[in-house]
């Protein structure tokens, strides 16, 4: 059997949207005590978001940079 590090690098080796596909059924695959109703809406609400960012419509920015703006607008 491989270990985790082995696995992890196999993975990172493949192209993006493989490595997407492969990310989506992990999470699918965990197990939530989530209300079905309650996941669902989630779940078409991340692919909404997944699908902006995917066709342009929406530009990501870093994660530090979402943060620092937070923090900026608490501070207020």
């Amino acid at each position: 059997m491989r270990s985790i590090e082995q696995l992890t690098e196999e993975v990172l080796s493949l192209p993006s949207a493989s490595r997407a596909l492969l990310a989506e059924k992990l999470v699918e695959s965990l197990e939530f005590n989530t209300d079905p109703a309650i996941q669902a809406v989630w779940t078409t609400e991340a692919k909404r978001r997944r699908d902006e960012v995917r066709s342009g419509s929406v530009q990501p920015i870093p994660g530090e940079e979402a943060l620092a703006q937070v923090r900026q607008l608490l501070e207020q």
